[in-house]
């Protein structure tokens, strides 16, 4: 009996004694000089420009979406171009997502509630849901009603990808809601900081979201998708309107440069392919000098893509100089990471149109939508004006999916992310598959998930596999439908 007693009363000094410890740690281990609450301008600030390197990185869009969608080929290291991946080949579009992007996206909101700011509320809502529409457009079922809250999630339940796409387009309602240009100002802004009128700006960006992805669900849920742009329409701040208010992150000297200009500066593994290359000849399409370096050796057509998925010997073959590298535009330091631009929103509207959703005029959208493109890239009137009277450039009505799907192909160039989502859902242009590509004669159509899901979060990744399909590059997604 005494033993007993002596056990526990050992029991309770080493449970006093930790918890002594615990907040002796936690007292020893603040810093006086440090603030106890995040900056909500640096919280913005942050998730953006992590949020913009990985989506513009070289994992899931150089390594990855730039390849599948045929805009870049590998001509070293050429298991990527032939769908050769790994467990972890993309974990980080995941952990970014969330860890960086989603997390502190939601700490964002919690402190614009606290301080009674729409503004930070709203434009974080609207980040928030671009990336939720990374992750499902490329994983399928994800993470979102217990997704970021690792105090009560320790591993998050998976929300099929039907409900996330629904739950992000009353999140950018709720965004719209919030956003208001009488309400206070936001620091940290840089997509449209210093630009007169920036909320109406994030407003529009929000609207062009929700057409993007109301047309994503359009072939499984269109009377949805007729709802959204019809509650657009209603609200009325309308959709991005030119150039200059494109949605993107304007990247700056090192060690803010570009991720392709600061990879390009070290590396030499990457081409144009072949495929986008011929298309732009074939079309005499005047961004070819834009999207495409001369090669460094002089060659018969000065632009010369390689094909996409060799093997390595085949690849080198063709010669370090005499294939061609992106464009200057691309390798600057400044380049932009484009996350929604005016010739896409033009795109969109022409497809809304085609589908009979809205009452405007599918072929002048799709016109508008190409020269918008090309102006976005500075090519002048005149090459535009013999560049759109082209036969081969007309719109087809009888096909709207394959006019507007090459074009807008050609204008996504460089966003491998979001090029990938639209060849799925429009199915043009019809890419063949790689040379020695090794998944049966067939282009991969989703991302597999980490392997960190299957060790940590078993039971939601099973389940998320159960209702989807194989854990596989080549099973379709729920938007997926042809």
């Amino acid at each position: 009996m005494k033993f007993k007693y002596l056990i526990y009363l050992l029991s309770g000094t080493i449970l006093l004694v930790v918890t002594s410890c615990t907040k002796n740690l936690e007292e020893i281990n603040r810093n006086p000089n440090a603030s106890e609450t995040a900056q909500p301008d640096y919280l913005l600030t942050g998730a953006t420009k992590s949020i913009a390197d990985t989506y513009w990185g070289t994992a899931n869009n150089m390594d990855a979406s730039l390849l599948f969608v045929q805009n870049w080929s590998k001509i070293q290291y050429t298991d990527p171009d032939r769908y050769i991946y790994t467990s972890s080949s993309f974990q980080e579009l995941w952990t970014t997502g969330y860890t960086k992007g989603i997390a502190n996206l939601n700490q964002l909101i919690k402190i614009a509630d606290a301080q009674a700011n729409p503004n930070y509320k709203g434009v974080a809502l609207v980040l928030r849901s671009w990336v939720f529409t990374l992750l499902t457009d490329n994983y399928g079922d994800i993470p979102y009603t217990q997704a970021a809250n690792i105090k009560e999630y320790l591993t998050p339940a998976y929300d099929k990808q039907k409900d996330v796409y629904f739950a992000l387009l009353e999140d950018l309602k709720t965004a719209q809601a919030n956003l208001t240009t009488t309400g206070p100002a936001i620091a940290g802004d840089i997509i449209y900081g210093g630009k007169a009128n920036s909320i109406l700006l994030w407003k529009k960006f929000a609207n062009s979201l929700r057409l993007r992805i109301a047309l994503r669900i359009a072939d499984r849920e269109p009377e949805k998708t007729k709802q959204v742009l019809a509650d657009i329409a209603t609200e009325g701040s309308g959709y991005i309107s030119n150039n200059s208010e494109i949605a993107q992150l304007v990247y700056s000297t090192s060690p803010n440069q570009n991720p392709i200009s600061n990879l390009f500066d070290t590396r030499d593994d990457y081409r144009i392919s072949k495929t986008i290359v011929d298309k732009l000849f074939e079309l005499n399409d005047p961004r070819l000098p834009v999207y495409t370096s001369p090669t460094k050796d002089a060659t018969p057509k000065t632009y010369v893509g390689l094909p996409n998925g060799l093997l390595v010997g085949d690849a080198s073959a063709y010669g370090f100089t005499k294939t061609s590298k992106p464009g200057a535009y691309f390798l600057a330091p400044n380049a932009p990471a484009v996350i929604i631009s005016y010739a896409e929103v033009l795109f969109d509207r022409a497809e809304a149109a085609a589908r009979g959703f809205t009452t405007e005029n599918a072929a002048d959208l799709y016109t508008q939508g190409i020269v918008t493109s090309l102006k976005q890239y500075g090519i002048a009137d005149a090459a535009i004006a013999l560049y759109t009277a082209q036969p081969a450039i007309q719109y087809d009505a009888a096909n709207y999916k394959k006019s507007i799907g090459d074009q807008k192909w050609i204008a996504l160039f460089g966003q491998g992310l979001e090029a990938f989502a639209e060849w799925r859902r429009l199915d043009y242009p019809q890419l063949q598959p790689a040379v020695a590509g090794t998944l049966g004669g067939k282009i991969p159509v989703r991302f597999i998930y980490p392997g960190t899901e299957q060790s940590l979060n078993s039971t939601n990744y099973n389940n998320a596999v159960a209702n989807q399909g194989a854990d596989a590059l080549t099973t379709k997604l729920w938007f997926d439908v042809n």
